[in-house]
């Protein structure tokens, strides 16, 4: 599909998929959802931008302008402009943003229009003070088209002003096929390179090789320079308080599997610091940095590590590097070996209706499964009769999670069902399954 016509198939598409179910499309939910569970969908999206506005006091947020690219009908842009004195938000459906418009007409301060499908060219440059986007960029079928929205977002942003992103991380294929439903992907490597190259600092880099990458940008000032900028522990006095596992308050972590991650606790850490230029080495090893995050009521901030595969255990230490210079005091992390690798059944679904959890109600079902080093193995019984034609990909590599799809048997009437799992010779514990049609 030639780039040129990338905007006009977005158009067509989202104006079927929002004439045929809005709610559906947009929240990956239920079908013909009404807007009080449409709108109780956005919780967990909104939590999490929410955390990236603590970056700035509210009290220094009064005035300030946000933007989403890709509202729809308006599930982010109701409860987020609670935090804005104006927030606007574009869409390339028309379709989508008349149904934004009659959602929000009771929210003075929200404002939803149409967009070319890949600038921002109602909005000024430095006019904007926060920019996010959820479940968007993934369904551009073009990666020309992603790159331009996201210089567009560099533009508008003013300096120190804030953008949250959510793009797909997958690896690429050569195969692949782009659509305005399965679009184009992303490494983590291409999104700190073009943050590198537009002069934005990168403070977050989350769930890469993950159909779910978020990453946080903030805009430097005009002739900002990190190379510039470089600073010594003496000039900066950044303390780390302590460590602990990143999914837990213990002071240790696994040298390798899906825990051996950790949160490092810094009080002074220099605002400009980004994850271009911040490391943390653990013994020997570099780390890889994913999160630096804002400041807590005590003056603490969260860096987030995911270890290397570590082949040392015991009191390792780990220093903190800012442009190549340790700039402060090197402390110990205590490593430990991992344990076994156990498969685990982490949730089962309708396959389209993702929110009637184990009620199936149109004969599809959908799995995560983790832990799991041989999907191939992966073998699936329903009342006994074995199901045929699994699909799985892998979603995100660190716990080794697998999302897998299957039809039920069409012998299969109504009822309440055990599904059963196998992973190779260990057997899962069965979960019901109510089946309605």
């Amino acid at each position: 599909m030639a780039d040129i016509e990338v905007p006009s198939q977005m158009r067509e598409d989202w104006n079927a998929r929002a004439r045929e179910d809005a709610g559906y499309y947009v929240a990956f939910g239920a079908r013909d959802q009404d807007d009080a569970a449409f709108f109780a969908t956005a919780t967990e999206t909104v939590n999490s931008l929410e955390t990236e506005l603590r970056r700035v006091p509210a009290k220094h947020r009064t005035l300030w302008k946000g933007l989403e690219i890709g509202c729809g009908p308006g599930r982010l842009l109701r409860p987020m402009s609670r935090h804005f004195a104006e927030i606007h938000g574009v869409d390339v459906s028309d379709e989508m943003i008349a149904l934004a418009k009659q959602k929000l007409r009771d929210v003075p301060n929200a404002h939803a229009q149409v967009c070319d499908g890949a600038r921002l060219t109602a909005f000024a440059d430095a006019s904007i003070d926060f920019v996010y986007s959820y479940a968007v960029f993934q369904h551009i079928p073009s990666r020309d088209v992603v790159q331009e929205y996201m210089r567009e977002v560099q533009r508008v942003l003013k300096p120190d002003g804030f953008a949250r992103l959510q793009l797909n991380g997958l690896p690429r294929s050569m195969d692949d096929q782009y659509t305005t439903w399965s679009g184009a992907r992303f490494s983590g490597t291409e999104i700190l390179e073009f943050a590198q190259q537009h002069d934005l600092q990168v403070l977050a880099l989350e769930g890469a090789s993950t159909q779910y990458m978020w990453t946080t940008w903030r805009k430097h000032a005009p002739g900002w320079s990190a190379e510039q900028d470089g600073r010594t522990f003496a000039e900066f006095p950044v303390r780390i308080r302590r460590i602990t596992n990143s999914d837990s308050s213990e002071p240790l972590a696994p040298s390798r599997g899906r825990f051996a991650s950790i949160s490092v606790w810094v009080e002074n850490l220099p605002s400009d610091a980004g994850l271009q230029h911040l490391r943390v080495t653990i013994g020997e090893a570099l780390g890889h940095v994913t999160y630096i995050g804002p400041a807590d009521n005590v003056g603490l901030q969260q860096i987030s590590v995911v270890l290397p595969e570590l082949e040392a255990t015991g009191l390792l230490p780990v220093e903190l590097r800012w442009m190549d210079q340790p700039i402060a005091p090197p402390t110990t992390l205590r490593v430990i070996a991992p344990g076994p690798s156990v498969p685990r059944l982490r949730s089962v679904t309708d396959g389209v209706n993702l929110v009637a959890g184990t009620r199936i109600e149109t004969r599809t079902v959908k799995m995560t499964l983790e832990e799991i080093a041989r999907p191939f193995e992966i073998e699936a019984w329903v009342n006994g009769l074995p199901v045929a034609g699994l699909e799985y990909f892998c979603v995100d590599p660190r716990p080794q999670a697998f999302e897998v799809n299957f039809h039920l048997p069409e012998e299969l009437p109504p009822g309440s069902y055990p599904l059963e799992v196998r992973i190779g010779r260990r057997k899962l514990a069965p979960v019901m399954l109510y089946v309605t049609a």
